[in-house]
């Protein structure tokens, strides 16, 4: 007979191994498998930074999980050491003429206000010349205008999977990594799950397969998820005077409205001079899965981030990209979440997408399916499948 549990997740990434920790940490018998070993760079969970922000123009609706999850993390670094959160303040930019939608959000520093007030973060409106003053890195024209809190700021994606998945293994996990899922089935008062190696049996199954989520649907279900490529920059700054503008100590997080095809987002530099500064735009356009995905980054590519969405806005960065990431989204209409019951399968909990705006809120989550689990928590109907 298959090794019985009281929970299997599927998928280790951002929910998947917040799900385990917090189970774990509840006393279930819990199994996590992975086709891979996490943290790795296949999925949506790498990058080095990830922005985290309570005030979320995408809607009020997110800021507890985001709030809680700053919490978490600063628990998982009291117990094990590690550097996971930097609080050093975010930045929604906007201004004045026609502006590129954030997460289809057209109003977002309006949004991130509106979201502010709601979860009483503490906040200011920075004029242009305000934000010349104290950002000389911006290249800020006359009318822009940027929200900006002190309680944002960024995490370390890889870390923080490293730390939930060694943490829920010492609280007595099992974790199956490099084992890929083939099927799973509910039947009766169970969950049976096959992979390449094993059959597994669980009371319940946590669903958290990120990009690999419509490939595990039926047709109907799937084509609601739109996968789809990202690619992540780091270009050196011109001069070491240059990329000191970029230091944590004076260069928040942000998300830049542009009078572009497509926002932009970014981070400070987080080591020396030739390891860059990251920043990417988002694009929805077009889609594919992770078998098909193209990883490799081409010159064109590169030339293109830099005179469109670099050299304008950032005069201090060089057209040296010295190094670059593709990573998945997994999107559904709204920029929505999806944690709820599979329609079919009441003992399955599908946790994905995140809509490319999930990690901020994964530690809150992961403690919000395993109360589903252990507690019986029913869904926010906020993120029902519809």
């Amino acid at each position: 007979m298959p090794d019985t549990y009281d929970v299997i997740v599927l998928g280790l990434g951002a929910m998947g191994a917040a799900a385990t920790y917090q189970l774990a940490k509840r006393g279930a018998k819990v199994l996590g498998i992975d086709q891979y070993a996490p943290p790795h760079e296949f999925g949506s969970t790498h990058g080095d930074t990830r922005i985290t922000r309570i005030a979320c123009g995408e809607g009020p609706e997110y800021s507890a999980f985001a709030a809680r999850s700053h919490e978490i993390w600063r628990e998982l670094e009291a117990e094990t050491g590690l550097d996971l959160l930097t609080q050093n303040g975010y930045l929604a930019i906007s201004g004045a003429g026609q502006r590129s939608a954030n997460h289809g959000v057209a109003r977002f520093l309006d949004a991130t206000v509106a979201a502010a007030k709601s979860a009483k973060v503490s906040y200011e409106l920075l004029d242009s010349a305000a934000l010349r003053q104290r950002y000389p890195a911006l290249n800020i024209v006359e009318g822009d205008a940027a929200y900006h809190d002190t309680v944002s700021g960024f995490v370390r994606p890889e870390r923080c999977v490293e730390a939930q998945l060694k943490t829920a293994a010492a609280l007595g996990a099992d974790l199956a990594l490099n084992e890929k899922v083939v099927s799973f089935t509910q039947d009766g008062s169970s969950v049976t799950v096959k992979t390449d190696k094993d059959t597994y049996r669980a009371s319940q199954l946590i669903v958290a397969a990120g990009a690999w989520l419509p490939g595990m649907l039926k047709p109907d279900l799937a084509s609601r998820f739109m996968v789809t490529r990202q690619v992540l920059y780091w270009f050196r700054a011109r001069s070491e005077d240059a990329h000191a503008l970029f230091s944590p100590e004076r260069f928040p997080v942000y998300i830049w409205q542009l009078p572009a095809p497509q926002s932009i987002y970014g981070f400070p530099a987080t080591g020396g001079l030739e390891d860059g500064v990251k920043l990417a735009t988002e694009q929805y356009d077009v889609a594919t899965t992770p078998e098909q995905v193209s990883r490799t980054v081409g010159p064109d590519e590169v030339r293109e981030m830099y005179e469109t969405y670099v050299e304008p806005f950032f005069p201090g960065l060089s057209p040296t990209c010295v190094r670059h990431k593709v990573c998945l989204y997994t999107w559904v209409d709204g920029a929505r979440f999806v944690i709820d019951r599979h329609p079919d399968f009441q003992r399955v909990i599908v946790a994905s997408p995140c809509s490319g705006h999930g990690f901020k809120h994964s530690a809150g989550v992961g403690e919000l399916l395993a109360e589903m689990v252990t507690s019986d928590r029913k869904p926010d109907p906020l993120f029902a499948f519809s």
